[in-house]
């Protein structure tokens, strides 16, 4: 069977090898069997799906939960000349009728269908008279109560899927530890099937944690220095603050659009679509955008605001570079983020055990934050995967992180709590440490405590940084009525009585040494666009860009449906003079090189040096 798929990866999808276990998934599907399969973004998902269900006879099935991100699957699967289409609350009736006729024709290979449609019984009664490739739940941790993005419509699902026992069914994620694995599974009836796990790891993203001081400038000057004429995304926490900093973002010059569910249907449209077809838009969005964009060149993504678990953390990073080179994840928190999450927490209304369960995942974010060792093995680790060396590309690797005995500034920092009460926020009592008389300390008369001043000798920065790390150590924490403030916790009054030692983390980094501590992983040094292009593969980048942007244009589709940057690099090494050698580039399918090909290799053919 494996000569028939490497035949539709290579002549349809113009891949010329399956990546990591796509093969084995791909193999396992088409010999009629169900499995669950656990990913990281920009690993190949949709190929262990689509490959199948052009191999099998009948329609693909796929339920997917965001129409933007059917339709480009839609859009992208056309441009290889597969028949595919979408079936989402978002159609017309003539574009819904359409689609209905389409497939009771059986003229689709594959079709994209929302949880509301897959739950309707007359669209069960429909796939009950035809043949059937197979069934893909894509974004598969919605099934979950204990996902960080349960979806109640996804739980009905399996009724579809029992009605047609006979036909194999894939289960797809990237996000989903232990016990949301475990759930996602018994949910779907695929407890007793096959399970493919890759682990993980982006060895192509670099991961990067500040903290919190002047967070617009801190982000300008990242996205200046860094990312200028890239496409990125910018997460907030609340609608003002998208629209706020969307709107600073363009006064400073960058091509930025908010994105929350407060907009317009209209505007939201408008928007996603000018992010999907141009190669320098930065969206700054709630959480509300983005699970299973499908856009390839998303060049970084930046955290202004601290999610609220490790899931979160890593599905939204896992945005950027889709496409395997290399990205940015940059975030940057402070001491008011994580008290905004701890109060929300306890104002759920959810049961203590549920409560607990959303504590530990948010502490469990915090010891990533405030790590001194590979941010990357934390996260990792997390979802209890194991990496044997540091990674050599996040910040605590590429800037080594000095640790320094905290003990008697944290014991101050307690006391100040129990001194004041702990009635008050972190500022409050950070102003009574430094020794600062503001309008509240005066009316309280917290001037008079012994514990004012006593500080002083450190600024309110190193401050915040000590609040911060004392609640991620687990020496303080908010008290049951009052979750504005901190108060010690058994930890932290063994520390106050000196029975403990605190070591912190240094804000300021020292400079990495010539060589990281180990060398890149052998699948991050395979990562295309390790070396930048120079000189007329440079030029040439340039002016393919310019080329692909033109065509796109030409047929309003977004520039990565034309070929995506690893290809259009992967042209600039490789100069291909004739059809033959274009198709040896990865990416370029016959269709491709029939539609796109001439101009191409005309572009390339005139940027030859004399």
């Amino acid at each position: 069977m494996s000569e028939k798929t490497r035949g539709i990866l290579r002549d349809i999808f113009g891949f010329h090898a399956f990546r990591g276990l796509q093969e084995e998934v791909v193999d396992h599907l088409v010999e009629g069997g169900s499995a669950f399969c656990l990913m990281p973004t920009g690993s190949g998902k949709s190929l262990c799906y689509q490959i199948p269900a052009l191999a099998r006879a009948g329609v693909g099935v796929v339920i997917s939960p965001l129409q933007a991100l059917m339709d480009n699957q839609v859009a992208g699967l056309r441009q290889y000349g597969v028949r595919a289409g979408a079936f989402h609350s978002g159609l017309g009736q003539a574009e819904a009728r359409g689609m209905r006729e389409a497939l009771e024709r059986e003229e689709l290979d594959l079709l994209y269908v929302s949880p509301e449609r897959v739950n309707a019984a007359w669209f069960a009664d429909i796939l009950a008279e035809l043949p059937v490739a197979l069934f893909a739940v894509d974004e598969a941790h919605c099934v979950s109560q204990w996902g960080h993005d349960f979806r109640p419509e996804y739980r009905q699902i399996r009724r579809l899927l029992d009605r047609r026992p006979d036909i194999p069914r894939l289960a797809l994620t990237a996000t989903a530890d232990g016990p949301t694995q475990k759930d996602v599974r018994e949910q779907l009836g695929l407890s007793a099937e096959k399970v493919f796990h890759t682990g993980f790891d982006r060895p192509n993203i670099k991961y990067r944690i500040v903290a919190k001081s002047e967070p617009k400038e801190q982000l300008l000057r990242f996205l200046r220095e860094e990312h200028a004429g890239n496409s990125g995304i910018v997460y907030r926490t609340t609608r003002a603050d998208t629209e706020q900093t969307a709107e600073w973002l363009k006064k400073h010059g960058i091509a930025a659009l908010p994105y929350h569910a407060g907009l317009s249907d209209g505007d939201r449209r408008r928007h996603l679509r000018t992010f999907m077809r141009e190669e320098a838009t930065v969206m700054v969005a709630t959480v509300a955008f983005g699970m299973g964009i499908d856009k390839p060149d998303v060049r970084f993504v930046a955290h202004l605001d601290l999610p609220k678990n490790v899931e979160s953390y890593y599905q939204e990073t896992g945005r950027a570079g889709r496409d395997g080179l290399p990205s940015d994840a940059w975030m940057c928190y402070g001491m008011r983020d994580l008290m905004v999450h701890m109060q929300f927490i306890a104002a759920s209304e959810a049961d203590e055990a549920h409560k607990a369960v959303l504590r530990r995942k948010l502490d469990a974010l915090l010891a990533i934050c405030e790590t001194t060792h590979c941010r990357r093995r934390s996260l990792l680790a997390y979802f209890g995967q194991t990496l044997a060396d540091a990674c050599g590309n996040c910040d605590t690797c590429l800037e080594p992180v000095r640790g320094w005995d905290a003990t008697v500034p944290v014991q101050k920092a307690l006391s100040a709590m129990v001194r004041t009460g702990g009635w008050f926020g972190t500022q409050h009592v950070i102003d009574v440490l430094t020794g600062k008389a503001s309008d509240k300390v005066l009316a309280r008369e917290h001037q008079r405590l012994p514990t004012f001043g006593v500080g002083a000798d450190l600024d309110a920065r190193t401050w915040n940084s000590i609040f911060r790390q004392i609640v991620a150590q687990g020496l303080a924490d908010p008290p049951a009525d009052r979750e504005w403030s901190l108060w010690p916790t058994l930890k932290g009054r063994d520390v106050l009585q000196g029975n403990l030692k605190v070591t912190l983390r240094e804000e300021e980094r020292t400079k990495a040494p010539a060589k990281s501590s180990r060398p890149r992983s052998a699948e991050a040094r395979r990562s295309k666009g390790e070396k930048p292009l120079e000189g007329t593969a440079a030029d040439l980048w340039s002016r393919l860009k310019v080329l692909r942007s033109k065509i796109a244009r030409e047929q309003g589709v977004p520039a990565y449906m034309v070929f995506n940057d690893a290809t259009l690099m992967e042209m600039c090494r490789m100069r291909p003079h004739t059809e033959q050698e274009l198709l040896r580039v990865d990416g370029v399918g016959p269709k491709k090189a029939e539609r796109y090909g001439e101009a191409f290799l005309a572009s390339i053919g005139d940027s030859d040096p004399d």
